[in-house]
């Protein structure tokens, strides 16, 4: 116990914290009074010259009292002190020697026997209610515990919540809660050693045990099998009470973790609404001023008497507003994609005809390359909407013009799976990082290797991906040195799955 009180019971039954000067003062005057009782009764059954029988019931109702209020020591000598002095009434009388009676040495031993029963009872039932009585305190703790880490604030990290209100409410010395994900310390009270190395020692080396000596509780706090964090307590508490307080912090790490995750989607679902709303509105903007450039580039050269030199600005003017033009037109489909306005009018089209209307509209940038086409089936067909299947396959084919090696052969592919077409292409260029493999078809991400080898707005995967995922399908890319990249898409039959307009 702090400060060194030890609880004791008093002559009235009651409980107290006392010194043990106290204590041994405390232990004479309820002798004191058991005997005086008992020299009382004495003197009444030798002056009404009471039965013997009676007089020891009378001694029961002092010692069995004693043995129930004050203990089994205080009975014990209430009871040596009813044997004395009745002993030494009735000598008096008798004429008898006090050791010589066998009867005293049995009415002793009654005595201690009742003494040493009640007294058992006694502090068994005590030892009952005060135990019945910690476990109410600590139900009402773990309820205002748990009541009040549901009320907290989950936009800030949680950590310091917790420690605080552990200490607050349990009454603990000093309180330690380790955040292993967030790999933070947050602490309550006072600690003479360094808190962080002690919750982090708890953590790594799984300790969970209950110090007695120094007063330490440690555990650690796991989410299933998981574990997510420690907790170090100094002060009165007991094992089952720290490990429901360490289940009550995972369950709080858990919802913390599960807002903010939910907080930062919903953030991201609402940027990139705003973002794709941005988007469509300059779209919109730029489509009249960009037809009317290119209307009028359009009526300069078809004018006429123009200079060489004349002709090839106007000439400029006409290719980089098509390139504009283009870019426009990209991004107002990708605010369709997002905005779910695109429907899905799937119709059989040939695979073979849909490459070479992809390919000849890349006839200028394919000027220079080595194109290679090759089907599993002349008449092959597969079921889509066309337009869209035809962004698909410019975004790839451009792609790998962007990023070949110059000499080497692009490679356009389609095959035909059990229920799916799977279209790829196929380059040599610089390889793509594992790590990249995935988010090089997230909008605006361009990966680090691939960035500086060509411009580029890192739209055109993202819309790849999303007119798969229209259909169904989904996209993917390998890449290795020897075996150079390919992008792939499989797309299934729209109509067997109800896609369909």
């Amino acid at each position: 116990m702090a400060g060194g009180y030890i609880p004791v019971r008093n002559v009235f039954g009651a409980r107290g914290r006392f010194t043990p000067g106290i204590r041994v003062l405390l232990f004479v005057l309820e002798c004191s009074l058991g005997v005086l009782a008992v020299v009382l009764l004495a003197s009444l059954a030798h002056w009404s010259n009471w039965l013997l029988p009676v007089a020891f019931l009378l001694y029961l109702l002092i010692v069995v009292p004693t043995a129930l209020l004050c203990g089994f020591w205080q009975a014990l000598i209430v009871s040596l002190s009813a044997v004395v002095v009745h002993s030494i009434a009735t000598s008096r009388q008798a004429e008898m020697k006090l050791a010589s009676d066998p009867l005293n040495s049995i009415t002793f031993l009654a005595f201690v026997l009742v003494s040493l029963l009640v007294s058992r009872l006694s502090a068994r039932v005590t030892e009952n209610a005060r135990e019945a009585e910690m476990r109410g305190e600590q139900m009402h703790d773990l309820y205002e515990f748990t009541r009040r880490t549901l009320q907290l604030n989950l936009h800030v990290e949680p950590g310091a919540q917790l420690a605080d209100l552990i200490h607050d409410i349990f009454e603990m010395q000093a309180v330690a809660v380790f955040d292993a994900d967030l790999h933070r310390v947050y602490q309550a009270g006072y600690w003479s050693q360094d808190p962080m190395e002690l919750a982090q020692n708890v953590y790594y080396f799984e300790t969970n045990d209950d110090d007695a000596e120094s007063g330490l509780g440690r555990r650690v706090v796991r989410l299933g099998a998981v574990p997510v964090g420690s907790l170090v307590v100094r002060g009165e508490t007991n094992p089952l009470t720290n490990n429901a307080i360490a289940s009550l912090i995972a369950m709080t790490f858990d919802r913390y973790r599960a807002f903010a995750n939910e907080s930062r989607i919903e953030t991201e679902r609402r940027t990139e609404q705003l973002r794709a709303t941005v988007l469509d509105s300059l779209a919109h903007a730029y489509k009249t001023p960009l037809t009317a450039i290119r209307a009028a580039s359009t009526g300069l050269a078809e004018m006429g008497k123009l200079s060489p030199g004349q002709a090839e600005l106007v000439g400029l003017i006409d290719e980089q507003t098509a390139v504009l033009s283009e870019l426009t037109t990209r991004l107002l489909t990708t605010a369709r994609l997002d905005g779910g306005e695109v429907k899905i009018n799937a119709t059989l089209i040939s695979v073979g005809t849909l490459i070479e209307e992809v390919l000849a509209s890349l006839r200028d940038r394919l000027a220079s390359m080595k194109v290679a086409v090759e089907l599993a089936d002349e008449d092959m067909l597969m079921s889509c909407e066309r337009q869209l299947m035809v962004m698909l396959l410019t975004q790839y084919i451009d792609n790998a013009c962007k990023y070949s090696i110059y000499g080497t052969t692009i490679t356009v592919r389609a095959e035909r799976g059990k229920a799916e077409t799977i279209l790829s292409v196929h380059s040599f260029g610089p390889v793509i990082p594992m790590s990249d493999r995935e988010r090089i078809f997230d909008r605006y991400y361009r990966s680090a290797t691939l960035s500086n080898r060509a411009p580029g707005t890192g739209i055109g995967l993202s819309v790849a991906k999303r007119v798969a995922l229209l259909h169904g399908g989904y996209v993917w890319v390998t890449s290795d040195e020897q075996e150079g990249t390919t992008f792939f898409a499989s797309i299934p039959d729209v109509r067997q799955k109800g896609m369909g307009a």
